[in-house]
């Protein structure tokens, strides 16, 4: 008879569970780039400020980084004599062992495609990426260039020098591969609501503008602009066209593109770029079209339209435009041309858009001296600069007082 009570060993080992499944995990290393042209108008003017001084472009931002481009007229160092020219590319944001590569290019002007270039890009480098340790930290060339050899050069043409400058900032970032990924679509509500003022289904109000008639849907206006709505509340009951004055046709159509699709339409834009630049801002489509936005009340609209118009800024309209920022709250435009005016002020002022504002609009040329006291790092009625320009601008005389005849153009 068999024993039950088997002395056998019995297995007791835990069982192995199922591996869990590998995990990966990718570094890449890439340069995020961006480019910056800084053109230098007057050169024979920047020529003597001495060895050290520099002349600073406008600040670009890429990879994060605030950067610009020093171009030393006398060289930067004292013991060179003023024999050659220097440019730099300068850290001008706080920032901490800043990795790049950059490309400086001093353009040929004659169109024979002989530009002077060193570049980081497309070349082995020994030691890797320079690297720039503080804010005001810079890469580029003491002895770019002798000065003797660019002011016989086609790089320098009409007083003029264009250098390019190009910014690859290095970073890092891990990549987590995704089984199963799902793309998901731009937002396309701009459209819908377009078709509807395409197709006006479910209008409900008119707009006579000129004689020309507008349907439109009063739920719409009222949600984007506060003054169609305040209109709407004040509307008599059963009241369905609304007269509209001061504003042109084709201005209303624009504007009530924006209201329903976020966006200028693109045959505004192209019209309005390849208008020119030096034509009266009364005549100017996107300036009526940043007026009728300033006129409902649509903040959006007026940014665009002052984006756009601060493109086409010269000595000639900066006056004209700065009194149309006054008139029409555009802050931003009016900010840009007062800098505009500030470095450009000889040249502004024998301007005739600068006679109308000496005569319309007095209180301009005040921010105009502010802005340039702010820019030489004066402080305005101190410095005898400051007290010259502030002759100039109050009755036309020149630094030591006298009187001049402004020439206009």
């Amino acid at each position: 008879m068999a024993d039950t009570n088997s002395n056998t060993p019995i297995d007791t080992a835990p069982e192995k569970s199922p591996s869990a499944s590998p995990t990966s995990s990718r570094s890449v290393t890439h340069t995020v780039n961006g480019s910056h042209k800084f053109v230098i108008q007057g050169y024979s003017l920047a020529k003597g400020m001495g060895p050290g001084k520099h002349i600073a472009s406008d600040e670009f931002t890429v990879g994060g980084f605030q950067w610009a481009v020093y171009f030393y007229p006398d060289g930067k160092n004292v013991e060179d004599n003023s024999t050659y020219v220097s440019i730099f590319i300068a850290l001008a944001s706080d920032g901490t062992d800043v990795r790049a590569l950059f490309e400086l290019t001093l353009v040929d002007q004659s169109g024979k495609g002989k530009h002077k270039v060193h570049s980081h890009f497309e070349r082995s480098l020994e030691s890797g990426p320079y690297t720039l340790k503080y804010r005001g930290s810079m890469w580029g060339y003491k002895r770019f260039l002798r000065r003797s050899t660019l002011e016989n050069s086609d790089y320098l043409k009409d007083d003029c020098l264009q250098i390019n400058c190009t910014v690859g900032v290095v970073v890092s970032s891990i990549e987590h591969p995704h089984s199963q990924t799902i793309s998901v679509p731009e937002s396309n509500i701009g459209a819908h609501f377009g078709a509807l003022l395409e197709n006006l289904e479910g209008s409900d109000v008119t707009f006579n503008v000129d004689g020309e008639k507008f349907q439109a849907h009063r739920l719409i206006l009222a949600a984007r602009s506060p003054i169609f709505r305040s209109d709407f509340l004040n509307m008599i009951e059963g009241s369905e066209e609304i007269i509209v004055k001061d504003l042109e046709p084709n201005v209303f159509k624009a504007l009530l593109h924006f209201v329903y699709t976020d966006s200028i339409a693109e045959d505004v834009v192209v019209s309005a770029s390849s208008s020119s630049s030096e034509s009266c801002v009364d005549d100017n489509f996107m300036a009526k079209l940043l007026a009728a936005a300033d006129k409902y009340g649509l903040e959006r609209l007026r940014l665009m339209c002052e984006s756009h118009l601060c493109k086409s800024l010269s000595v000639r309209s900066v006056a004209q435009l700065l009194s149309f920022a006054e008139e029409h709250h555009a802050t931003e435009l009016k900010a840009v041309c007062l800098r505009f005016a500030a470095m450009n002020l000889g040249a502004v002022m024998q301007s005739k858009g600068f006679e109308l504002l000496k005569e319309n609009n007095p209180s301009l040329q005040s921010e105009i001296l502010k802005t340039l006291a702010q820019q030489c790092g004066e402080v305005s009625g101190n410095g005898s600069k400051s007290r010259s320009v502030w002759a100039q601008l109050s009755d036309g005389g020149d630094s030591n007082g006298r009187r001049v005849r402004q020439r206009t153009q």
